[in-house]
């Protein structure tokens, strides 16, 4: 598979949606991961990443103006044991019962499909980083649209390459209905050395317009700890 620059792909796609990146810092010390959101409608852009003990949540900017909390108030991002889960939904709390009752990521995820919201029916997207730096992406999507009809896809990465990542995001680009994420995960480089550099490129190469919120976190392989960057439009 090919490695693609992930700022171009950034620049070129006006709406991804919603998005994650894990994967490996150039000097293979690292393990890396980025989550971002967008929103069209003011009610998905009435919205801020604020830090919680483990991760993040998202949280009105404005309470006057949310009219309605279903599907964008969340925690995208929690950690359990030395693992991190990263989603973009409710999904993950989900991963993080059923890893408590002994499920596996997949077991957890085959309890949730699509998010409700037709007609884009919006897919989940979610991560799990595992101590040792291996990780696994998941979408679970609809078949043509069809509310009844789920597909779901794993990919899980062993051994993951030093300056390498994968990307997932919820939509292709633009649209009514806006067109689900299609294949596998993109593989991008990753060369930024620090969480703010690696933050900084890709906010800067999120559409002005429709960009939300984004989370970067670089835990340390060997430590387990982590340094973590939030940037918010409505800062």
């Amino acid at each position: 598979m090919k490695t693609l620059d992930l700022t171009a792909l950034l620049r070129t796609n006006p709406y991804p949606g919603r998005g994650i990146v894990l994967g490996r810092s150039l000097d293979d010390t690292k393990a890396v991961i980025a989550y971002f959101i967008m929103g069209r409608s003011e009610n998905s852009r009435n919205r801020v990443f604020v830090e919680t003990p483990d991760g993040i949540r998202t949280q009105a900017h404005d309470p006057s103006k949310m009219t309605d909390p279903s599907l964008i108030i969340y925690s995208p991002v929690r950690v359990f044991g030395a693992s991190t889960i990263v989603t973009n939904g409710d999904q993950t709390d989900t991963i993080r019962e059923g890893l408590a009752a002994g499920k596996t990521f997949a077991q957890a995820l085959h309890t949730r499909t699509f998010e409700p919201d037709s007609p884009n029916y919006t897919p989940r997207i979610s991560g799990l980083l595992k101590k040792d730096g291996d990780y696994t992406l998941s979408i679970l999507k609809s078949a043509g649209e069809d509310p009844a009809s789920c597909r779901r896809y794993f990919f899980a990465y062993e051994k993951p390459l030093a300056g390498q990542g994968h990307f997932i995001h919820t939509y292709m680009g633009d649209g009514n209905p806006l067109p689900s994420f299609e294949g596998e995960p993109e593989q991008v480089a990753i060369t930024s050395q620090t969480p703010q550099e690696f933050a900084r490129l890709i906010w800067d190469n999120l559409n002005e317009e429709n960009k939300v919120s984004l989370f970067v976190r670089y835990v340390d392989l060997m430590t387990g700890s982590w340094e973590s960057v939030i940037i918010n439009k409505h800062a």
